[in-house]
Parts: structure tokens; C-alpha cells; sequence
């Protein structure tokens, strides 16, 4: 449960504020959207492979 304490004479919308930083860093939403769909191991697998090498060659293009 996300508690966010109030100060006395705070405003609403800073503490709403408060709030949607503190759910997002839970990451609920991002793992609910994650589960809504299954995809099999090896595509995991082969995206992961994928984004390595995408992430390698921008390293070595930076050299």
C-alpha cells in the first residue's frame, strides 16, 4: 500500500503528485502490462540477443 503523508497546508495536487511518482517507481502498471500476454521463452531470448547487439554497436560507434 503507497502512503503519502501530508503536511499541513499542503496542496492536493502536490500530493497527488507525490503519489503517481511513488506507483510509478512500484512499477504495477509496466508488470500488468507485461503478464497481459504471453510470449514464449525463446522470443525473450532472441529480443534480448537483439537489443545486445543493438547496444554493442552503439558502444563501438562511439569509439
Amino acid at each position: 500500500m503507497i502512503i503519502v503523508p501530508l503536511k499541513e497546508g499542503e496542496n492536493i495536487e502536490r500530493a497527488l503528485k507525490k503519489f503517481k511518482r511513488k506507483f510509478e517507481k512500484t512499477g504495477i502498471v509496466k508488470e500488468l502490462r507485461r503478464r497481459q500476454a504471453f510470449s514464449k521463452p525463446s522470443v525473450e531470448k532472441r529480443k534480448q540477443k537483439i537489443h545486445a547487439v543493438y547496444v554493442q554497436k552503439l558502444h563501438q560507434a562511439e569509439e
